[in-house]
């Protein structure tokens, strides 16, 4: 008999949880979980449908924070029949009571998110609700020809960036010469630092990189200027006592990052990484909190994988499967519309992603694309050299010569995009959520089952 009930066990506690028919008929859910303070992280490459999830919760927030990353990110959310694509702005926004907060750990492009206000002004939203952080950091043109200059020079080894300038803001920003929101209220500071970044950068872009490149400090001042001006509503002087004054009043927040954690720049694939902490620790850093105040881990995780840009992937798919997952799924860019690479789930990657943000809980996304799918694979190790590894390799030149070891279960061959509880699952889609909740040693507390908000089947806490 097919076992129908979600099973897995925490082994750090050794306790056995069961979402059983039963169970779940009785239970009605309101919230995620009772917890104030909730971080959502990808526990991919990124693309695992954080902007839903976010969405989502929000409305029973008080407060939603991006922490990190720029408009390199692309965060999807679906309301009725329009398409909401974020690059920047918290993915709460679309709840007027929500306050949504841009926090120091973001690197932000002026450009990009008047450009974001004004569209979501244009469709009924005002973003009344958004908050700026002075102590972000700002993408300069400069930025972006560093970057476009550096994924040119084939010496450097491509990496597959979006090209926004975002890995060379960071730079800047360690390095101690970056601008940041504040310093656009100060003219004369501005003017300084602004100088001093095109002297240096206009001259690495020519002796080093060939770029023939002409700046006109008055020009970028008086562009940036302007943007200061039409940004001034939002920007608080200090985002850090918000996030502070909601944790202590014990008001509910929802950490939003970016990316995910195979592409974090400590402890995803580097250098095939972003130039940020996605991981849930960043959070803390990126907002500007303490961890103490964190409750809740919830690890956003597609159902099988994709990844978009150079790096490794020991399990994507070549040919036919590739292509039908990419069409079901529209795996394409939400910032650059490349096509995604895809594979199977990859258990070696989410047991490593679960023990780096020590998640309590799982929201599954797009289960729905495999629908179609007769037998579904999923990596539980790799072949590398004769011996199987379990735990996921740190050296890239392992996990270049990594092949993955799958197990193999019966897909279920029935549509789910309008099941709304677990209970209507088909077995064999109970038991493939099963086992990754297993892998991942996590409940599992949302599922993804289309791209609409209403397509969720929310689970027991």
């Amino acid at each position: 008999m097919l076992e129908i009930s979600l099973y897995f066990k925490v082994k750090s506690s050794g306790m056995l949880f069961s979402i059983d028919d039963k169970l779940s008929s009785r239970f009605k859910y309101d919230k995620l979980a009772l917890m104030t303070v909730t971080i959502i992280v990808g526990t991919q490459w990124g693309d695992e449908g954080k902007g839903k999830i976010t969405d989502l919760l929000a409305r029973d927030m008080d407060m939603v924070v991006r922490y990190q990353g720029g408009n390199n990110a692309g965060h999807t959310v679906v309301i009725g029949d329009k398409t909401f694509k974020l690059h920047l702005i918290p993915s709460g926004i679309f709840y007027s009571n929500v306050m949504c907060v841009i926090g120091n750990g973001v690197v932000v492009d002026p450009a990009v998110l008047l450009e974001e206000i004004e569209t979501l002004r244009g469709q009924g939203h005002a973003a009344e609700n958004l908050r700026i952080s002075t102590q972000a950091h700002v993408i300069f043109p400069y930025h972006k020809d560093l970057d476009k200059a550096q994924e040119k020079k084939k010496e450097s080894g491509r990496i597959g960036t979006t090209c926004r300038g975002i890995g060379p803001c960071y730079v800047d920003k360690y390095n101690r010469r970056g601008i940041r929101i504040g310093d656009l209220y100060d003219q004369g500071l501005l003017r300084q630092k602004l100088a001093w970044n095109l002297e240096e950068k206009g001259f690495y872009l020519e002796k080093f990189y060939g770029q023939k490149v002409h700046y006109n400090l008055d020009s970028i001042l008086a562009e940036y200027t302007g943007y200061a001006h039409a940004l001034r509503h939002f920007v608080a002087e200090d985002s850090t006592s918000l996030v502070y004054e909601a944790v202590k009043k014990r008001k509910n927040l929802l950490l939003e990052g970016a990316q995910g954690t195979m592409l974090d720049v400590d402890h995803g694939t580097y250098p095939y990484v972003t130039s940020s902490n996605p991981v849930a620790s960043g959070a803390c850093v990126g907002a500007g909190f303490s961890p103490k105040a964190v409750d809740e881990i919830l690890g956003v995780v597609k159902a099988y994988v994709t990844r978009v840009g150079d790096g490794p992937f020991p399990t994507e798919i070549a040919g036919g499967m590739s292509d039908k997952l990419r069409q079901w799924g529209g795996e394409y860019g939400a910032t650059t519309g490349r096509p995604r690479r895809c594979g199977w789930f990859d258990g070696v990657v989410m047991k490593y992603s679960s023990r780096i943000n020590g998640l309590t809980s799982l929201a599954v996304t797009k289960l729905d694309v495999l629908d179609n799918v007769e037998t579904i694979k999923i990596c539980v190790a790799y072949e590398y050299k004769g011996r199987q590894l379990k735990d996921f390799p740190l050296n890239l030149a392992c996990l270049e010569q990594c092949q993955p070891v799958y197990i193999e279960m019966p897909g279920w061959l029935k549509p789910l995009s309008k099941v709304r509880n677990y209970q209507e699952l088909p077995p064999h889609a109970k038991n493939y959520l099963a086992k990754l909740a297993e892998i991942a040693e996590a409940r599992v507390s949302l599922i993804s089952v289309g791209a609409e908000r209403g397509q969720i089947i929310k689970l027991p806490s």
